[in-house]
């Protein structure tokens, strides 16, 4: 016994390093270490021997599991020192830089636009951009003869013959969710509906991708005087000026009936766009009444409620704030170039996730 001690207490105290240290562990207290093989031997022994040799060997095997703990606990402090003298970090460095990112400026023009509707008691409506040509032209009132109808102007989902499902079209706008809106939620009802919609056109002005959001407001007494004070505090807060002048004018569209395209007071300075002063007007969006046959169209009985609409194009409302001249910028420009015109994070709660960074 004595001899086992002396051999394996010797070896731990030289042991290098945790390698070295398992490989004692095993020969000594392993299932086929030397203490283990003496043990076995304890079945051949007398009473009187076992009474002897049994605790001397458990007293062996607990001390050289003991000086192995001790031993083990030894090397990792010595490692930890040696790596505490030979790495060392500089606190007085500057942090590392982060990337800085942002909302695209068509979403944050778009948080705002919200921002103004949801003090005003309207909230916010959304549905598929593929959608039915029911929802898209049938429930509005869109005749079937209609030029946005054909495929020159609007994007058309392909169909594999023999496939009859009803036709589906890439939405042309958002008034399909206003139809949905109304089956859901029933009157009376405040929402706006923002979003993209796509239309076959391209140019300064145009592209085949764009965001709109619209109004609808439905209620027993609803007026034309309710949608003008609407949009004029909408005018007012989102070109931050204090009084501006709306013009409306007697337009057409299928779903509103009277409808009325709505124009704002400005100037031009050198260039520069001036809302709410001038001699000069600008046509920013379309509104009316909502036409009894698209209240009927949601679920909503016409002869008890009424209501008034409204629709204009995100994009466009941001070129004219900001004075971008071309709507192709906001899909083919450098971010970096597009803060020139004013576009920064909003430091406040964001639809499309969180707070914008």
């Amino acid at each position: 016994m004595d001899d086992l001690k002396a051999k394996y207490l010797g070896q731990i105290a030289e042991a290098a390093d945790e390698s070295a240290l398992e490989a004692i562990r095993l020969a000594a207290v392993g299932k086929k270490g030397e203490v283990a093989l003496k043990m076995r031997e304890l079945g051949k022994m007398t009473p009187e021997e076992r009474q002897v040799a049994g605790p001397a060997l458990n007293a062996l095997k607990d001390e050289i599991n003991s000086a192995l703990a001790a031993k083990k606990a030894g090397l990792e402090d010595a490692a930890l020192d040696e790596r505490l003298r030979t790495e060392w970090l500089d606190v007085t460095l500057p942090s590392r830089p982060t990337r800085q990112g942002s909302l695209h400026p068509i979403s944050q023009v778009q948080e705002e636009i919200t921002a103004i509707f949801a003090e005003m008691g309207f909230s916010v409506a959304e549905g598929p951009r593929i959608d039915t040509d029911w929802y898209n032209f049938d429930a509005l009132n869109i005749p079937g003869h209609h030029p946005a109808r054909a495929e020159m102007d609007t994007f058309y989902m392909h169909r594999a013959e023999g496939d009859n499902r009803p036709p589906h079209v890439l939405r042309t706008h958002t008034s399909p969710v206003q139809i949905r809106a109304m089956e859901k939620m029933g009157a009376p009802l405040r929402i706006i509906c923002p979003g993209g919609v796509y239309r076959a056109d391209y140019d300064q002005t145009h592209t085949p991708m764009f965001h709109q959001v619209e109004g609808l407001a439905l209620d027993k007494d609803i007026s034309m005087a309710n949608l003008k004070w609407v949009l004029e505090e909408f005018v007012k807060s989102f070109f931050e000026v204090d009084d501006v002048e709306l013009r409306f004018r007697a337009s057409h569209f299928p779903f509103t009936e009277p409808s009325a395209e709505v124009d704002i007071r400005c100037s031009w300075q050198d260039g520069t766009l001036k809302i709410g002063e001038g001699d000069d007007w600008m046509e920013i969006l379309g509104s009316g009444m909502v036409h009894p046959k698209v209240i009927a169209a949601g679920g909503i009985d016409p002869e008890v409620y009424q209501g008034f609409a409204f629709g204009m194009g995100i994009d466009r409302i941001a070129m004219l704030k900001y004075g971008i001249p071309d709507l192709r910028a906001f899909f083919d420009s450098d971010l970096r170039w597009l803060r020139h015109y004013g576009f920064q994070s909003l430091d406040m709660p964001a639809l499309h996730g969180g707070l914008s960074r």
